[in-house]
């Protein structure tokens, strides 16, 4: 009897809370109908990696092929140049613009002149409402052996033309630069927010202790936000193998053809134009999994050393 009346009240917390928040529930449908529609029901069509698709006989119809797709890719030609093009995008892009947002945030923290302090945010976020296509152009226009600024400046010190935009070796360092030039106001927002939230009396007892304001940076605001590196680090090891297809196709030609052949270009080319489109699901589902091993990977490393983590 005892156990029975456990089970009922229990049943009746638990409708308690759903008639108590039902407005919350609602609010969170349309998120759900969202993620269930487009992001869980298309996971249908994955089967076709393993499958030799024909549009006539449909997904259920065609034959299965098993790892055939994976096999052909990872003994093909580009394979490992797809993998080093893509990992050292990933790497490189994550070295060089994840700091720089925590940078910018802490210094336009320490920022007492309210008026400047707008104008530095101002023209930081300008540059993440430009679409894409725009930020190509520019960079394609200030990095123009042919009058380009860039390369009027290289000329005044007896240098160049260079051809920027057409040598392999420099699309990595205009890929990510431009990049960090684009985002990094726009990703110091969130970090602006976490120190937003920081306790003014432990800058307070710093300051009675004889702290400056940069070892008040280092000990006080920096700790503060840690937190919030960690997730968003994991974030972004997460998709690491995900390159922007978008900025790399534009900026991509037949002379840089080897430092910008990602896995991301790769699947459009064998996919979209070749009408391979079981092969590349498989390049892409390959993509996927890497990702999705390296969230879980740094997610757990992150939750053994310093307990913060995304679960």
């Amino acid at each position: 009897m005892s156990e029975n009346r456990a089970r009922t009240s229990l049943r009746r917390r638990a409708l308690g809370g759903w008639y108590r928040n039902w407005r919350l529930y609602v609010l969170l449908a349309p998120v759900i109908v969202y993620f269930i529609v487009f992001h869980y029901v298309p996971m249908y069509g994955v089967q076709i990696a393993f499958k030799n698709f024909i549009a006539v006989e449909g997904i259920t119809g065609s034959p299965w092929v098993g790892f055939a797709h994976f096999e052909r890719f990872f003994n093909s030609y580009y394979f490992w140049r797809l993998l080093r093009n893509t990992i050292g995008i990933s790497l490189y892009e994550l070295a060089v613009s994840f700091p720089v947002p925590i940078v910018l945030a802490l210094m336009l923290n320490e920022l007492r002149q309210e008026a400047f302090k707008r104008f530095v945010q101002t023209v930081t976020y300008a540059p993440h409402f430009l679409s894409t296509v725009v930020l190509v152009g520019i960079v394609a226009l200030f990095l123009s052996p042919h009058g380009g600024l860039v390369n009027h400046v290289l000329q005044w010190f007896g240098i160049g033309p260079i051809g920027f935009m057409t040598e392999p070796g420099w699309f990595k360092t205009i890929f990510v630069l431009s990049g960090v030039w684009q985002q990094m106001g726009w990703s110091s927002i969130i970090y602006l927010a976490a120190l937003a939230a920081v306790d003014p009396q432990q800058h307070e007892a710093a300051i009675m202790d004889g702290a400056s304001r940069l070892q008040r940076v280092i000990h006080v605001n920096l700790p503060s936000i840690m937190p919030t590196i960690v997730i968003l680090l994991i974030l972004n090891m997460g998709s690491i193998m995900s390159v922007g297809f978008e900025k790399v196709y534009l900026m991509q030609n037949s002379k840089n053809i080897e430092a910008s052949d990602v896995i991301s270009t790769y699947v459009y080319q064998t996919g979209i134009i070749g009408s391979q489109f079981s092969y590349a699901a498989a390049i892409s589902l390959f993509n996927s999994v890497i990702n999705f091993v390296l969230l879980v990977g740094v997610n757990a490393a992150a939750r053994r050393m310093n307990e913060t983590s995304l679960w």
